[in-house]
């Protein structure tokens, strides 16, 4: 809602500071999917199964969540494929617009379920983690209330329909994280909290690599995708060494 909102204020985008906010929010993604909750999933699987055999387990859990955003990639299209469509007055380059905007909308909104049930499985552990998981999604969710008001608002010059199409995919993250709870809670067990954590570590890698850095290099200038990465790795890496 906030990147709508202030694609509403200026009706213009900043290529830079689109491909800065992508990229740190990929680094800041990969970085804590590598360093923290891919080993959270081992430690789970450890209180259960020998040393080896839960290493096993927490890769098998990493490349299953890997697997399952790419066949979502299949289905859905990549919701950041554009994030800065021109005006188009035409009637036929409306109604393109207008769904590309709902294509958008519906595309991210099924991406925002796992991202939200990963921040809540990650704050329920440990609000360390949660938190500066959430913090890396937040930044780049903001890119991606842009790619969805940007069409639709230019398609059909109403504000209040954009908005409305932007804040129904923003609720996906928590109705997803809410709906995931119900469904687990009845089997909570480390076992169960060792998967949901290496599926976590693996789908956030993949959307970071997969969308995340390819389209922020596409909007970059110079090394600005290397720059943000490298930014939100290391905010992430003082937060986990702050709150240790």
């Amino acid at each position: 809602m906030l990147g709508a909102l202030v694609l509403l204020k200026t009706k213009e985008t900043n290529p830079r500071v689109l491909s800065f906010g992508l990229s740190f929010a990929g680094g800041a993604m990969v970085y804590i999917s590598m360093i923290e909750i891919f080993w959270k999933s081992e430690d789970y699987f450890k209180q259960v199964f020998t040393s080896k055999v839960a290493y096993n387990y927490t890769t098998l859990a990493f490349f299953a969540g890997i697997l399952l955003i790419f066949l979502m990639d299949k289905i859905l299209p990549n919701p950041h494929n554009d994030l800065s469509v021109p005006p188009n007055s035409d009637e036929a380059g409306d109604i393109k617009l207008k769904k590309l905007g709902i294509l958008a909308a519906v595309a991210i909104t099924a991406h925002n379920i796992p991202e939200g049930m990963a921040t809540f499985f990650a704050t329920l552990e440990n609000p360390k983690v949660g938190l500066s998981l959430s913090v890396a999604i937040a930044i780049h969710n903001i890119p991606e209330g842009i790619s969805i008001v940007i069409p639709i608002f230019y398609a059909t010059g109403s504000k209040k329909k954009a908005l409305i199409a932007c804040l129904i995919s923003a609720l996906a993250e928590p109705i997803g994280a809410l709906v995931g709870f119900v469904v687990l809670k009845p089997f909570l067990s480390p076992t169960l909290f060792g998967v949901v954590f290496g599926l976590i570590a693996g789908t956030m890698v993949f959307l970071s690599l997969d969308e995340l850095l390819p389209i922020a290099k596409k909007y970059s200038r110079g090394h600005d995708t290397v720059y943000g990465m490298g930014f939100g790795m290391i905010c992430i890496a003082v937060s986990l060494a702050i709150f240790k």
